[in-house]
């Protein structure tokens, strides 16, 4: 395990104190729990916050931990200054699947949840035609906030974003990833690569199988892309043994 300094784990315990979290979990190395020892001898945790040590936390817990880091979250001002909710990502925390999104668009800043717009409306159908519900699956974004006018986001606003999202899919550890359009996909793979390019191959993202394809909203405005799609969803759903 790489070293953790005092001054970082100072720094995510002041964070995670902002963000309402109390508790820390109980498995820690013993490198680790020395640091964390340490942070707070050389500082205090604020009024109010409690450093304990209850029993390990699941996935879900874990996952929310880093829903009240998400939601406090201020790197990129602009949006946090405009945005009503931040849209950490919803579905099964042990899922097989992960599709990731770009960013919130209205209907999502609204309520909190990704993919509930016209476009999500349009997902969830390709998800049920793939024999899945919305619950079997994680949904998530590579932007938490909802850039101006639904714009594409900006590199600094996916590099601020890339800690959050990195660290959904590890805790959640998908055997696959279905990247939706070409700003999803270059933000994990960490490619130029117009997603026309890079749908129908696969690739990789830690351990798990990345397919690309095109994003719903796409599909609003070009209809006949559906069936690229779907011949996307049929090789996806066949890699992870699923019939059609």
């Amino acid at each position: 395990m790489a070293r953790h300094s005092a001054r970082a784990i100072k720094q995510r315990l002041e964070s995670l104190a902002a963000a309402g979290v109390t508790d820390l979990p109980r498995r820690l190395s013993q490198q680790t729990a020395a640091s964390v020892l340490s942070a707070v001898r050389d500082a205090p945790p604020k009024p109010g916050a409690c450093i304990a040590a209850p029993a390990s936390g699941t996935r879900d817990q874990a996952l929310d931990v880093i829903r009240k880091e998400v939601a406090v979250c201020r790197r990129c001002e602009s949006l946090a200054c405009a945005r009503h909710n931040t849209v950490f990502g919803a579905g099964s925390a042990t899922a097989r699947i992960c599709f990731v999104g770009e960013a919130p668009g209205a209907d999502e800043d609204a309520s909190g949840l990704p993919f509930v717009g016209p476009a999500g409306q349009l997902l969830t159908k390709i998800i049920a035609a793939c024999t899945l519900t919305r619950d079997e699956v994680y949904i998530l974004n590579v932007l938490k906030c909802r850039p101006p006018d639904n714009r594409q986001p900006l590199p600094d606003e996916v590099a601020n974003c890339r800690e959050y999202f990195e660290r959904q899919l590890q805790l959640i550890a998908p055997e696959f990833i279905c990247c939706l359009g070409t700003t999803a996909a270059q933000a994990l793979l960490q490619t130029t690569e117009p997603i026309g390019k890079l749908r129908g191959r696969w690739f990789t993202h830690g351990t798990a199988q990345v397919l690309c394809t095109y994003h719903p909203s796409y599909l609003l405005r070009n209809p006949g892309a559906k069936r690229h799609v779907w011949d996307d969803m049929k090789l996806l759903m066949r890699r992870m043994g699923v019939e059609l």
